[in-house]
């Protein structure tokens, strides 16, 4: 038997990062997209409103 104590983990993001490289089921799809689509709409919606206000 070993005399040696273990040491708790240092609190980090480690096990976080474990977690989302799991692999799951359904869609992938990349964040530029997630983030792009929103942006996009606020802006058409900026154009339009623009637009049809002059």
């Amino acid at each position: 038997m070993s005399s040696k104590k273990s040491a708790p983990l240092p609190a980090s993001s480690g096990g976080l990062m474990r977690f989302f490289e799991d692999e799951t089921k359904g869609f992938k799809i990349d964040p530029k997209i997630v983030i792009s689509i929103p942006i996009g709409l606020i802006v058409i919606s900026w154009a339009i409103d623009i637009f049809v206000s002059t």
